[in-house]
Formats: C-alpha cells, structure tokens, sequence
C-alpha cells in the first residue's frame, strides 16, 4: 500500500525512525535565522518538556518503590550462628538513596518547568544511572535512553547554531585588525 506521497508501508516505517538530513541552503543564513536557532538551543520544545514534565513524578513514585523495595528485603543482620551478615546494609542508606531519588525528580520537574533541555538530559540520565545501580533496569534503562536523547538533541542545537553564527561571521567580511594589537619592537 502507498499513501499519498507515493511512499511503501516499508518506506514510511523507516521514516519513522530514520530522519533524512537536511538540505544544506545555498546562501548564508540570515541574522533571523540565527536568532531562530538561539531560541531552539536556549529552550525545550513542547515535546521535550511534556517528556519531562511526565517523567518526572514517574521517577519520584519509582524512588520511593525502589528505597521500600530495597528496605524490606534487606536481609538480617546477624545470621543464625550469630555473625555479621555480609549482605547487610543499614536501612537508612536506603533512605538516602531514595531521597536522592525524589530530589532529582524534583530537579527533573524544574528544569522540564523552565524549557532548560541540557539540564533536564542530565538530570534524567543521571536519575537513571542511579536507579540502573540499584539493579533495577528496568525502570533505569528508560530514564538513561531518554537523557541520552536529550543531550544529543541539545549537540546537535548548539553545532547548528555555532555552524551557523560561523556562516554568517565569514558573509560579513574578513575580520578587522584589533586596535590593541602592538607590533614587537625592534
């Protein structure tokens, strides 16, 4: 089946997944477009920031399941010939960790509020680097990816944006002597 573009059922799968580069315009860009990407790298889009906005009272609800997971199968103490379990560890380290994991659900919260992007992908791949040494994957693995994802969006923004502000410096001219410079004496 095609659709209306003419494009296969196999096409438009990849297409999903794949996005095609760009096509490169002939001229320099303009100090509009310029100003365009600056808005683009500074802030979130909608779709970055209602990610983060719902990942993060996900992430405080795992914090809290995994530090109660974590507290009640902690093993004993003392094993039943009376030394120290090796296994044993303090339940209020459990604690901690599962405050840390609400903070950062919070920070998460903030920064998807305020549109910051490269913040939000460090804050989520680092809420889930820490639910990933937890051992549980499943619920880190999720908050890594997406953090990763974040992070490469926002590279990707600052390269456009930096390729472009080069573009449009080389269209100006060749750049002008400094008047501070002083030609060594001889």
């Amino acid at each position: 089946m095609r659709d209306a573009t003419g494009r296969s059922f196999g096409q438009r799968v990849i297409g999903v997944f794949v996005k095609e580069a760009p096509e490169k315009p002939d001229s320099a860009p303009t100090p509009a477009a310029v100003a365009e990407l600056e808005g683009q790298t500074a802030r979130a889009d909608d779709k970055e920031r209602l990610i983060g906005l719902l990942a993060a009272p996900i992430g405080a609800m795992i914090g809290l399941i995994v530090s109660a997971s974590l507290i009640a199968n902690d093993p004993k103490r003392l094993l039943a010939d009376g030394q120290v379990n090796k296994l044993y560890v303090n339940p209020s380290l459990y604690a901690e960790i599962g405050a840390v994991a609400v903070v950062l659900a919070v920070v998460m919260l903030a920064m998807a509020w305020y549109r910051k992007r490269l913040y939000l992908g460090i804050t989520m791949a680092l809420y889930g680097l820490s639910i990933f040494n937890l051992h549980f994957w499943g619920f880190g693995v999720p908050y890594i990816m997406v953090g990763a994802w974040l992070l490469v969006r926002a590279y990707r923004y600052q390269s456009q944006l930096k390729l472009a502000r080069t573009d449009a410096a080389s269209r100006l001219g060749p750049a002008r002597a400094n008047k501070r410079y002083t030609p060594p004496s001889s």
